[in-house]
């Protein structure tokens, strides 16, 4: 018998994982490979990529046709962010005449650290308590650069490109560091989301020092307090769109806060929040918001 390892095109694969083919070309394109038929490269799977690929699809355990999409479209979307991102900086440092490490040499070490990174978080999120029943709501903030378009005309391509990094680089820190998780970055803004009501008011106020601290720009804060649906590694549903509303119509370098969060913050000493009239603003014609600052009479 030999032992030689068996390898599949990609229509070996659709039958041997007993998929129909026009749902497996659903599945290919979720992946986000809808202009690659998989056939033109001669790429080949293996006996591995058969069994990972059945966890998803092929048998009666596999979880159901919605879950497996949105399954593939989550690790497509991530992947080719990552990827075309990876792609730009190891062409860029490839063509570097002092960086030593060939292009093949940064890609073996990506694959290695991808895996070693995306355990570690997947840990985290397997174990996170925050995630238990016992904590149904979270609280789901905006952080916005104030004048971004005007800024970003003003700019050319690379200074633009060290404010980003610099303000993402900055919040990341600012967020995580007080038990917070950011979303997603949108451009000009980060999308966060914490549990504890008094780590979003020291978060928020923590964004807003960056500001004075260095050479980032003034930002405006909103967030609000409530049921999230999570999805594909997004929250969604009434806290995010009113902390986005929010977060646009809060003045350069303040923070509000919606209600059910200015009442869980009210009695907090470190905090003062102060109510503000109704906000106009799509989708709420009265929502009531309240400004958040630190007590100047609190003492640590």
């Amino acid at each position: 018998m030999s032992d030689e390892p068996i390898d599949y095109t990609r229509d070996e694969l659709i039958a041997a994982l007993r998929l129909d083919p026009a749902y497996a070309q659903k599945f290919w394109n979720a992946f986000g490979f809808a202009h690659d038929p998989g056939t033109a490269d001669g790429h080949r799977f293996t006996d591995d990529d058969l069994s990972a690929l059945g966890v998803f699809a092929g048998n009666d355990q596999a979880m159901d046709t919605t879950a497996q999409l949105a399954a593939a479209r989550a690790i497509g979307q991530s992947s080719a962010r990552l990827a075309q991102w990876q792609a730009d900086e190891i062409a860029r440092l490839a063509a570097d005449p002092t960086v030593d490490a060939t292009a093949q040499q940064m890609i073996d070490a990506l694959d290695h650290l991808q895996s070693l990174i995306w355990r570690r978080h997947l840990a985290t999120y397997l174990n996170d308590e925050g995630r238990t029943e016992e904590h149904p709501d979270v609280i789901v903030g905006f952080a916005d650069i104030v004048g971004y378009t005007s800024m970003s005309r003003r700019m050319g391509m690379t200074e633009l490109e060290n404010l980003l990094e610099s303000f993402e680089s900055a919040a990341h820190t600012v967020i995580t560091v007080r038990g917070g998780r950011v979303v997603k970055t949108i451009g000009d803004a980060v999308m966060f989301s914490v549990v504890d009501p008094g780590a979003a008011a020291e978060i928020a106020l923590a964004l807003h020092r960056l500001s004075g601290e260095g050479d980032l720009p003034v930002l405006r804060i909103g967030m609000a307090l409530g049921d999230a649906l999570a999805r594909m590694g997004d929250l969604f549903g009434e806290p995010v769109n009113i902390a986005a509303r929010l977060a646009g119509a809060a003045r350069s370098g303040t923070t509000l806060v919606d209600e059910r969060l200015a009442d869980a913050l009210r009695e907090a000493e470190p905090f003062h929040i102060s109510s503000i009239s109704p906000l106009s603003v799509r989708g709420y014609r009265r929502l009531k918001a309240s400004t958040l600052v630190r007590n100047r009479n609190w003492q640590n």
